[in-house]
């Protein structure tokens, strides 16, 4: 019998509003993964140049992270609902023109101006939607919503990337973005259907100026032993990986010879790790505590990134791949799940806000560096430089509070968290 039932509730699942959520944000998903491999694939056919889709990702990466310092500011003054169709209306507009604009030939210039503005948009839209789980579903249900959530959005973009090869293969890239447009219009829509719960607000705080508010969650990340030991050492990872979708598209298109549909047999094939890690997560967290699980899924990361390079066939980078979204999964939503659990609800999208701005402050950087040598040196020896720092960011959690920290806030002391239960045991 499920905990769902013996507790007297339905399961998750049978939740309309929560339902409804989460059709539509999967549909989204599906959209989402057509541009994500759409864009690079349109800049390396006009311009040739691994670099140049680096530096695309880092001036996307760095609109975002300029926009996730007041994004929270504005989650947690404004209705979340709205501001999430906000967002997805902003990126159905954006999306669309480009299909338009290639009409004429290749556009490069225009992705300069519409990405970072659409990723800065995605930006406030993903801090609404962590706080929106908040209000969702019952605190004690917030690890298997999110669970449920990831490995939903894992399934849609396994079958995405497959159709975005497809559809990019035949009809091009731009396309394929095209379809992505659509995909906001389904989500916004979903939203509309919804209604999310209150947000808890303490009566006691006053308002302040936008920075002043973002500080007041970065204040709260930076009081929080474990939060704190996880931004820092997420911003190192993130410097590490986030030009590795780049890296890998060129790695398969470059050196191994495939072609557009194989880079989305790849990338759809290797979403099936994503939901690996989502359904894993919950169980692996209750048995082994938030550190050894959070710090295991880094350490697997680094293994699987090192060895994408060195990987000299499609099934091997394809299975490479799938490890490491899988650990990435499992990090992810740990580390969500526990900002989500310890945070007070009228600060919740501030310290996402400063949690995201931080720790992705790094991730341009990183993306034209990584891209750069992938070009200049070869990928073998950029995946394995890259490989051996995640290893480094585990090793480091091990001499920080991630190492003992348990699954669960200490009674009568939110934001504190108690000693991991023993290997084996359900905390």
């Amino acid at each position: 019998m499920s905990r769902s039932a013996t507790n007297g509730r339905a399961p998750l699942w049978r939740d309309r509003t929560f339902g409804t959520y989460w059709v539509a944000q999967s549909l989204s998903a599906a959209g989402d993964s057509f541009a994500y491999l759409a864009v690079p694939l349109l800049v390396l056919q006009a311009t040739g140049s691994v670099a140049k889709m680096g530096l695309l990702t880092a001036v996307a990466g760095a609109a975002s992270v300029i926009a996730g310092i007041f994004g929270g500011v504005l989650v947690d003054r404004y209705d979340r609902r709205t501001l999430m169709i906000v967002a997805d209306l902003t990126r159905l507009v954006l999306y669309a023109v480009v299909p338009l604009a290639w009409l004429a030939g290749p556009q490069v210039w225009l992705l300069f101006v519409v990405l970072p503005i659409c990723e800065a948009a995605g930006m406030l839209f993903q801090v609404a939607a962590v706080t929106a789980v908040r209000n969702l579903v019952d605190s004690d249900r917030i690890t298997e919503a999110n669970g449920r959530l990831q490995a939903t959005y894992a399934a849609a973009a396994v079958l995405g990337p497959l159709l975005a090869g497809v559809v990019a293969a035949r009809f091009g890239p731009a396309t394929a973005i095209a379809v992505n447009a659509a995909s906001f219009a389904l989500s916004a829509a979903g939203l509309w259907l919804i209604r999310l719960r209150p947000v808890q607000v303490d009566e006691g705080v006053v308002r302040q100026r936008p920075l002043a508010e973002f500080l007041a969650g970065a204040r709260f990340l930076w009081r929080q032993p474990v939060l704190r030991a996880l931004t820092v050492l997420l911003s190192v990872f993130i410097f590490l990986t986030y030009g590795f979708v780049d890296v890998l598209i060129y790695h398969v298109t470059h050196d191994l010879g495939g072609s557009e549909g194989t880079v989305g047999t790849v990338l759809g094939l290797a979403a099936l790790g994503t939901v690996a890690g989502a359904l894993l997560v919950a169980p692996l967290r209750r048995r082994r505590g938030f550190g050894a699980t959070w710090i295991g899924a880094h350490a697997i990361c680094g293994f699987a990134v090192a060895g994408v390079g060195v990987a000299n066939t499609v099934p091997a980078v394809t299975t490479l791949t799938a490890v490491y979204l899988c650990c990435l999964s499992v990090g992810g939503i740990c580390s969500m799940s526990l900002r989500q659990e310890i945070t007070p609800d009228h600060l919740l999208g501030r310290v996402t806000s400063a949690f995201w701005s931080t720790h992705y402050a790094l991730g341009p950087a990183g993306a034209v560096v990584l891209t750069w040598a992938a070009g200049r040196y070869g990928t073998p020896t950029v995946t394995l430089a890259a490989g051996a720092g995640c290893l480094l960011v585990a090793v480091g959690g091990l001499f920080t509070p991630i190492r003992r920290a348990g699954a669960e806030p200490v009674a009568g002391q939110p934001g504190l968290l108690g000693p991991a239960p023993a290997a084996g045991t359900v905390s």
